[in-house]
């Protein structure tokens, strides 16, 4: 197919495949005339996990393009090796962030240790949580070991729902099948969340501030 059929197809415009393409991300299609390429199924496919990990995931290009290097030499290697590699190449885009406070650090390992986690004292995870601790520390909500372990148990279930969805369909790669779940399904789980919020708010009561929610029995 042309490039003008790959964006139909694709619902991608062309100047952004040919963005892709530049920075690495879709291979460049098979030369046909001096300024004509084909482009295939597989052109196809690459292009829509491009766009599900930068448009759905909201992974910067860059961390897409980690990602992607990672599935593609991960070949032979287990999948949780394959995923774990993939997670860390998401955590590289989150070094160059303030470093978390001694106070943050203390309550996340005072959780993994609750949890007898085992994970590393200083991974890129454990920092982010300690500077999402910070930030509302500095609001004002102090929120430690204790507020978070009910949500520490929750991922954990979670978690385990995961991994027994990691066997990938016949036919399948079954590091990218992984990799797809843990990483495209994250945003899927907040807004699982929301609307989770979003019932148990209104069944606490109408709204007051909505017309006529003050005035409801």
């Amino acid at each position: 197919m042309r490039i003008s059929e790959l964006a139909s197809s694709s619902g991608v415009p062309i100047a952004t495949i040919k963005y892709y393409i530049r920075e690495g991300l879709l291979p460049a299609g098979r030369p046909v005339a001096a300024n004509q390429a084909d482009y295939g199924e597989d052109h196809l496919r690459r292009l829509r996990l491009v766009r599900a990990l930068v448009a759905v995931r909201g992974l910067p290009v860059s961390t897409a393009a980690d990602v992607l290097a990672v599935l593609g030499d991960g070949r032979g290697e287990s999948v949780h090796r394959t995923l774990s590699r993939v997670l860390a190449a998401m955590d590289t885009a989150r070094a160059r962030d303030p470093a978390a406070s001694d106070a943050g650090l203390a309550e996340v390992h005072g959780l993994v240790a609750a949890m007898g986690w085992h994970i590393p004292p200083r991974s890129a995870a454990v920092d982010a949580l300690a500077r999402a601790l910070d930030a509302l520390d500095q609001l004002g909500i102090r929120f430690g070991t204790r507020a978070l372990l009910p949500y520490a148990r929750l991922a954990e279930r979670t978690a385990r729902v995961d991994l027994d969805l990691l066997a990938a369909p016949a036919g399948g790669d079954p590091a990218e099948h992984a990799v797809l779940l843990a990483v495209l399904l994250e945003p899927a789980l907040l807004v699982l969340r929301r609307m989770a919020q979003e019932h148990h708010s209104a069944a606490h009561g109408p709204d007051p501030a909505q017309p006529g929610g003050a005035d409801r029995p």
